[in-house]
Order: structure tokens, then sequence, then C-alpha cells
């Protein structure tokens, strides 16, 4: 049996019986994917995957719209995961027992992203196509990692099962012990992101950060991207929409409850401003996550975008047949083709202005530019430029036409002729938001422009 003892572990594992309350999710079974027990490389341990099914008839329970039992079972595995230090029976979740168990942290991490349109943090348990619910009940892909066994005699094949068995009563045990008020809580809190994204754009909308957000973020091992980041600990100063910038009142749809805050409307062109290091970018990232739905506690509650939103940045990189006509009119010596179709090693500026065009030809409803990662003369003039090239502050001012449908959200600190033809601007200070009047500050701009051109005289 040494040679297909991990193979034989697996055939009982998928064999066992459970009870009333759990079974092996057979249907879901996809070998090597979905089910599977091999050894690790180092040969100590053995890894698992194991479908279950809680019989917990969570859409029947709670019978309100499927679209936000997501959230329901994001709750389950939560509490799952906040069990799993203490309970033996829980150990494989984490590795105990093996050589190197941190190997398996990344699976019980806490992770308060409930549902997103990306693929993020796959190696991080949360809800998806593996890990739902349904009339059936819920349905949970269990990983995690036993001490591997030296001969897989008989014995060794059913310790290992019985460990399976235990990890499956356990999990079953905490699933049917979470109050149905708590499930339908969460429930309701992802419907309500579902339901106010898919209404924004009849309200006029692209997106809304509710007052009270905590967008800044917490960084970990596992969750080192913003948009999969936890609430940053320590100080996290609220959103509070400034009253000068309109706040919109909305009632969440699943909830009834009536919040406040910034929307951002279609077509507009809505300038962040401010200093360094003021939240500029911290605010952005919260736009962007916006087309996730996050679980109670994450601080993103009720910052809600549309989907298909794109950025654009500077890059090095080829181009095959790139649009660039809305910002050049010829195209500079090495580059090939034409216009409406270069071709070659474009710069940074080049690349920036084909993602900005080609966001607008696709009627992208969002696109977020930030001042950091940009091309500035893309963005703004310098006397140096040639006529072949319009800055984005020029194209905004003479002929917005050219933006399409599309709303342009952007982050500047030295850009002020670009700032200046937004809509409205929103200035960042110490990460508390105040509004700047877009004539007021057309006039500040223009003396500053005069100062600066008496002090070169």
């Amino acid at each position: 049996m040494a040679d297909d003892g991990p193979d034989a572990c697996l055939e009982e594992i998928l064999a066992l019986p459970g009870d009333d309350r759990w079974e092996i999710d057979r249907a879901r079974v996809v070998r090597n994917q979905t089910a599977y027990v091999v050894r690790s490389f180092d040969g100590n341990a053995l890894i698992f995957a194991i479908p279950l099914l809680v019989s917990h008839p969570l859409l029947l329970e709670i019978p309100l719209d499927s679209r936000g039992a997501p959230g329901a079972v994001s709750f389950v595995i939560e509490r799952i995961k906040e069990r799993a230090g203490s309970d033996a029976n829980l150990g494989p979740l984490v590795g105990k027992g093996t050589r190197f168990p941190h190997q398996f942290a990344s699976f019980t991490e806490p992770y308060t992203i409930v549902l997103s349109p990306a693929s993020l943090a796959s190696d991080l348990w949360h809800t998806g196509d593996r890990n739902f619910g349904d009339l059936c009940g819920i349905h949970l892909l269990l990983n995690g990692a036993v001490p591997c066994p030296p001969a897989f005699s008989r014995n060794d094949v059913t310790q290992v099962t019985e460990a399976a068995a235990r990890l499956c009563e356990a999990v079953t045990r905490i699933v049917c012990s979470i109050p149905v008020r708590d499930l339908e809580t969460a429930w309701i809190m992802t419907l309500d992101q579902e339901l106010l994204r898919e209404s924004l754009p009849e309200r006029g909308l692209v997106s809304f950060v509710g007052d009270g957000s905590r967008l800044a973020r917490h960084y970990t091992r596992y969750r080192c991207y913003f948009r999969t980041a936890g609430p940053k600990e320590g100080i996290n100063i609220p959103f509070c929409c400034p009253r000068e910038l309109e706040p919109y009142e909305l009632e969440l749809p699943a909830s009834n409850r009536i919040i406040t805050g910034l929307g951002i409307r279609k077509r507009e062109v809505f300038a962040v401003a401010g200093s360094n290091a003021q939240g500029k970018i911290t605010f952005l990232e919260g736009i962007i996550a916006g087309m996730d739905d996050h679980a109670a506690g994450d601080g993103r509650e009720l910052a809600v975008t549309v989907h298909g939103l794109s950025t654009a940045e500077a890059m090095n990189c080829q181009l095959t047949g790139a649009d660039v006509s809305m910002f050049f009119s010829d195209l500079p010596p090495g580059i090939s083709g034409t216009v409406h179709a270069a071709s070659g090693m474009g710069s940074g500026s080049m690349n920036m202005a084909h993602q900005v065009q080609r966001a607008i030809e696709r009627h992208t409803p969002i696109l977020i530019i930030d001042e950091d990662r940009a091309a500035p003369n893309l963005l703004v003039r310098s006397c140096l430029q040639t006529g072949e090239i319009m800055p984005l502050s020029e194209i905004l001012c003479h002929d917005r036409g050219k933006m399409g449908e599309t709303a342009l959200i952007f982050a500047a600190c030295a850009m002020d002729t670009l700032v200046a033809q937004a809509d409205r601007i929103m200035v960042l200070d110490r990460h508390v938001a105040y509004a700047v009047d877009r004539e007021i500050f057309r006039d500040r701009v223009a003396a500053s422009l005069e100062r600066m051109a008496g002090d070169l005289r």
C-alpha cells in the first residue's frame, strides 16, 4: 500500500458516510482539483482538499434575494477561521502537527471580501464557485494538511481518514451553531451592496462613497494588495462628504437604512487634490475597491462602484496598432504606422494615451488616473512641447466631448491647470475631505501663474 497510500486515504475520505447534518459533497468532486490527498514536496505532510456539504437550509431560512447569500457564507467561513487555532479537530486547516505549519497559514487568513469581479487572493479561503450556499445547504471546500505517515499501513490510512471525519464534524458543528439572525445580517449587507451597485446608473452615478467609510488599509503577508487588505489598525479617519460637494442621501435597498455620502456622477471630471501623503491614493483605491462586496468591519461596505472601471498609467511597452489620435496629431520618430494605428516601442506618455483612448472607446464608466503614475506631459502642457501633442488638460478645456460617456477621476498635487478643468474639486488634508470652489481655484491658479511669469522676467 506504500505506493498508493495517499490515493487510499482519498478513497476512504470520499466514502465517509457523514450523518444527517453533513456529507462529502460528491457532486462537487473533481479529482486532483477539488478532491485530492498528496504528499508535500518535503514528504512531511499530506495536503488535502475535501468538498463538504453541510445540510443547512440557508436559502429557505432566509427568504431573501439569493444575491446576498455569499455574505452569509463568508460569515460562516470567517467564523470557522476564528476557531481554527483553538479547536484541535480543526487543526488540519492550519497544518497542525506538520513540520512547517506556516506553509498552510494562508488558508485561514482573515478575509473581508465577500465577492469580487476579479480573481483576488486565490490562496485564501473565501466565497466563490467552490464555497457557496443553495437549497441543498452550504458547500465548502476544505483545504489543509496532516502529518504524512511513514508507511501508510491500514492503521495509518484509518487515522488520516478519522482526522478528516473529525474535521468535517467540527466544521459542521460551527456552521449549525451560528444564529440565523447573524447570517441574515451578513446576507443583507451584501445584498445592499449588490442592489446599490445595480441602481447607481439610474441615479446618474457611477460610484458612491458613504459617510463613515474607512478606506485606509492594513497589509499582511497574504493580503498585500489594497483590494484584499484588511482595515487599517490604529488611526483610520472616516470619510465625510463636504457639504459643498452636494452629498447624496440614499436608501439602501435591502436594509432600508438611510445613508449619505459622495456620489460620482456620470461623465463628470472629479479632481482629488491635496499635498503629498494626504490620502489621495487611498481614496482612489477605495473607488476601485468599490467594485467588490465587503464584509462587516472591512471599512468599505458603503463604497460601491459600478463594474468596468479602468485605470491609465505611464509605462514603456510595445504598441501594436494603437490608436493615439486623441492626443497625438503626428507620430514621433521610431514609431511606425499612423496615429490611428501606431506600432513600436511606445513611451510612457504614448502608452498612457492609448489606455485613455481605449477606455473611452469601450464606454468605460469610470477612468482613474493617479498623478504619481502618470506621464506629466500627457496631462499638462510644457513650453517645450510641440504642437503635435494635446495634453488632457487642454482636451478637457476645449473638447470635452472627446471623453464620451466616461467619468474621469484623478488625483493630483502639482497639476493645477488640470485640476482647474474639473467639474468638482475635493481636497484632502490629513485625510479629511474639503471642497474647493472651481471658480475660486481657477482665480488662484491664474494669480499663481502671473506671479511665476513675473519671477521669470
